[in-house]
């Protein structure tokens, strides 16, 4: 028994034909847009690439960028079939083709919904790729001399001025690493030695954070140095008082950041495969609708079409049985070592036993 039939007369046909030919083209559109959304995607990740420690966060915009890309070549041809369809003696030159497009398409709303998902599912590989890069480049911070490493410097502050972040996982991240260079130190001052021999590392280590930390909107000068000394300010206690520098790390900054993207842009790509689904349901209907056409062999007459010829049930043990009849098939022609064009798919009834001789 067919799954959800629907009748349909030749305005009927005609009508869908057009409104399929109107949705694929607007099909080519959205897949401009998700091609768009997954290069932004790309670029927003390349931009923090020095920020991040390389790994597979790239297969979800590529995905995108891919996806879009084929959205654009499939629904073009798209709207011609439909266009062409809409007449049963065009339909004939498609009647083949037709098929295996919607096979095609399948497939390919299937990847659009993967790359959907991919988006919400980089959330654990971003987090760790943040973790890893933000901790390497802010013990780089210093070297503004070092080629490969000089423009981390600027890199950080500009992220914290932007993101509103201090440090890693927070401010007191800077007072685990020197992160002021040696050659702006007075290696003559007691007080600089020190610092120096304070510590097993030989680091030059201070409760202070970098002028990038500082809240500008706070009515008070910036402290940045000898945050935890409350007897080096005047009316100060950094444990009761609200800081004047950020407290939110940078690491939580960012992946708030590309989590509100990476929602934004899987939702958007989840509504663009369900219109997708939608107009790929119309193309069944218009392909079975026109074969039966052809089958009544009257342009004018009524026609039945269906997403399935047969029952889900059916369907699936139809083909599982094609899959496996092809298998065996395979499996007598390799022990055979040569293909026998009189031996048809009903042959792998026999057995590897009983193959019949060539």
């Amino acid at each position: 028994m067919a799954v959800l039939k629907v009748k349909f007369t030749k305005t009927r046909r005609g009508k869908l034909a057009q409104i399929l030919w109107i949705l694929n083209w607007i099909s080519v559109v959205t897949g401009l847009i998700i091609f768009s959304l997954g290069l932004f995607l790309k670029i927003e990740i390349k931009k923090r690439s020095e920020l991040m420690v390389s790994g597979d966060l790239h297969a979800a915009p590529n995905m995108l960028i891919a996806v879009g890309t084929i959205a654009c070549v499939i629904n073009f041809f798209g709207g011609k079939i439909c266009y062409d369809c809409s007449d049963a003696s065009k339909f004939v030159r498609w009647k083949l083709f037709l098929l295996p497009y919607i096979v095609c398409t399948f497939f390919f709303t299937f990847c659009v919904f993967a790359g959907a998902i991919m988006c919400y599912t980089m959330r654990h590989e971003l987090e760790s790729a943040l973790y890893r890069g933000l901790k390497d480049a802010l013990k780089f911070y210093k070297d503004t001399d070092i080629p490969g490493r000089c423009f981390l410097k600027s890199t950080i502050d500009l992220l914290q001025i932007e993101f509103r972040c201090c440090g890693n996982n927070g401010f007191r991240d800077w007072f685990e690493i020197q992160w002021i260079s040696a050659r702006y130190l007075d290696m003559g001052s007691k007080e600089v030695v020190d610092r120096f021999k304070s510590n097993v590392d030989g680091k030059y280590l201070l409760d202070g954070v970098p002028f990038s930390c500082c809240n500008p909107s706070s009515p008070r000068p910036c402290i940045q140095y000898q945050i935890t000394n409350n007897s080096a300010h005047y009316n100060y206690d950094y444990q009761t008082e609200e800081l004047n520098i950020w407290i939110r790390g940078c690491r939580v900054a960012l992946l708030e950041y590309f989590d509100d993207l990476m929602k934004s842009i899987g939702l958007t790509v989840l509504i663009i495969w369900l219109f997708e689904l939608s107009v790929l349901t119309g193309v069944r209907y218009l392909q079975t609708a026109m074969e039966n056409v052809l089958i009544l062999g009257d342009p004018e007459s009524e026609s039945d079409g269906w997403l399935l010829e047969n029952s889900c049930m059916e369907t699936a043990k139809h083909n599982i049985q094609i899959i496996k009849n092809l298998g065996k098939v395979n499996q007598i022609n390799t022990v055979s070592g040569k293909s026998d064009p009189n031996v048809d798919i009903p042959v792998a009834d026999y057995g590897l036993d009983n193959v019949p001789p060539n």
